[in-house]
């Protein structure tokens, strides 16, 4: 027969379950997200960008709900320890996802002028940036449902090749640009959608980190590399900053 500890243990890990759901769901959506803003400009499809960028919205919801989840938690069940650390690194990841699916809407934002100007070359590339950070953004919360250090730990070292991508990208967009004035324009947007899409990479990682924390206990205490070089001295006149708006 079940005690009244076993009946409070077992509801506790029901909420707990339910949050991670929760936030794997949010976490596929801004995905999709960012493959859908990659689709809309291949095609060159501007009203199918501002849909994308309206369902920035749900993504949106999804975080106040999760953060109103957690704060419920911490009220009605005053976690400890082990439980405290799940609870706390919902709330993180929650909010990395967010940021994962406003920079998605970005790009979204991003294919609108562009689908009115010629076509370029380079956008082409951009889709290799984007399955890289969704592959390492899936894989990343799969370790988190899961629990599993090691998966976080991959997605976390190897986020080095999606900057030495991105730094190869940016390079190919300036040279576009020296080539012939008329493509500064269009290789511009180029550059923050991609620097939109490593900082995905970069919050990825943070959830990598998130996920460490919440089953050892201990923080990931190497020094991550990092390979964008975009911000080298040769380069920094012409690196765009992060694109943030949202």
């Amino acid at each position: 027969m079940n005690t009244g500890k076993d009946h409070i243990i077992k509801s506790y890990d029901a909420e707990l379950g339910r949050l991670t759901g929760e936030i794997v769901r949010m976490g596929e959506l801004s995905v999709t997200q960012l493959e859908a803003a990659i689709d809309v400009l291949e095609r060159r499809d501007e009203r199918a960008a501002q849909h994308v960028v309206a369902n920035d919205e749900a993504i949106d919801q999804l975080e106040q709900a999760i953060s109103h989840d957690v704060v419920r938690l911490l009220a009605l069940r005053a976690p400890m320890a082990g439980d405290l650390r799940n609870v706390f690194a919902a709330l993180r990841i929650a909010s990395d996802i967010e940021r994962i699916g406003d920079y998605a809407a970005n790009v979204a934002k991003r294919s609108i002028p562009l689908s009115m100007a010629p076509p370029v070359a380079p956008t082409r590339g951009l889709r290799h940036l984007a399955e890289m950070a969704a592959t390492a953004t899936r894989d990343v919360l799969a370790a988190y449902r899961d629990g599993n250090v090691e998966s976080a730990h991959r997605v976390w070292k190897n986020d080095v090749v999606l900057d030495d991508a991105y730094t190869g990208y940016f390079r190919e967009l300036l040279t576009y640009m020296m080539e012939d004035p008329r493509n500064i324009t269009p290789c511009t947007h180029l550059l923050f959608m991609a620097k939109n899409i490593e900082r995905i990479g970069d919050h990825a990682t943070n959830i990598a980190e998130n996920t460490w924390f919440q089953v050892t206990g201990e923080t990931l205490d190497s020094q991550r590399s990092k390979r964008d070089f975009t911000a080298s001295p040769q380069l920094d006149r012409l690196g765009p900053p992060a694109d943030n708006n949202n």
